[in-house]
């Protein structure tokens, strides 16, 4: 039988992050072929992959990364099956590791399947299945462009980017703040023309219906439910909440507060 050493454990520990012993057992059934021993391990992370593959994966870590010079950002989720796992530093590097190669990627697909140490992010996420033992996937990305893009991330949870129409005095504190609103209100679109149809038709049979149960006049019906529609609009779309720091303006009106300046686009991801 091949003698196995422990640098060349070792190695085979940092290459793939699997456990020592699960590294020394793969060395030993490869008969000391580094490059078999990997693929032993990956292997492994498939099998437990495919067991794990109806299992949930509402935790992990949400992570929101800009370019250098703040004209791209990109969100992601990097989900698992526990709040343990999600914390774990190596968890959260790998997905810092995948949100800087999100922002050279155009769509989920391309970044499952860009380089990760020459193998694809996809076979990655499986190898670390099998090393965690937990299902592992990327579970949102998402990615804008703009003039001047911003970023929050809470508490590893919610993560979002914020796209404003230019790089004025003050824009980093803005961009930040209505990043920070994004992740705290929810909004559903950026204002009225992004909220989808369909959306719309059911809020305003919802409000016909509790106008109806109220005793309303049928005449009156419309007219009544356009006025909370533009309620709904107010509370669930970006540039129409009120602003969390100062209730008295709407977030649109704080960032024009800086300049001549709007909110072009945000994208925001969560666990779950």
């Amino acid at each position: 039988m091949t003698k196995i050493t422990a640098a060349e454990v070792n190695k085979l520990r940092k290459t793939t992050g699997a456990g020592m012993m699960d590294c020394k057992k793969a060395l030993v059934e490869a008969n000391g072929d580094f490059d078999l021993a990997i693929e032993i391990l990956r292997k492994k992370g498939q099998k437990v992959a495919a067991k794990r593959a109806d299992r949930e994966s509402t935790e992990g870590a949400a992570i929101a990364v800009v370019n250098e010079d703040n004209t791209e950002g990109a969100v992601i989720v990097l989900g698992c099956e526990t709040d343990f796992v999600g914390k774990n530093e190596k968890f959260v590097n790998l997905a810092k590791e995948l949100a800087q190669k999100a922002l050279k990627s155009a769509s989920k697909e391309e970044l499952l399947n860009a380089d990760f140490g020459g193998i694809t992010v996809a076979e990655k996420l499986i190898e670390q299945t099998g090393v965690i033992g937990e299902k592992i996937e990327l579970a949102a990305f998402e990615k804008i462009s703009a003039p001047f893009v911003g970023s929050y991330i809470h508490s590893g949870k919610i993560a979002t980017i914020v796209g404003l129409s230019a790089k004025v005095d003050g824009v980093e504190e803005v961009a930040k703040d209505v990043a920070m609103q994004a992740a705290a209100m929810n909004p559903i679109a950026l204002n009225e023309d992004g909220v989808e149809q369909d959306v719309i038709e059911k809020e305003i049979e919802i409000a016909k219906d509790q106008l109806r149960q109220e005793g309303k006049p049928e005449e009156m019906l419309d007219k009544i439910a356009q006025g909370k529609l533009r309620r709904f609009f107010k509370d669930n779309t970006l540039v129409n909440q009120d602003f969390i720091k100062d209730s008295k303006v709407s977030v649109g009106k704080y960032v024009k507060s800086i300049g001549d300046i709007e909110i072009t686009d945000f994208k925001r991801v969560a666990l779950g």
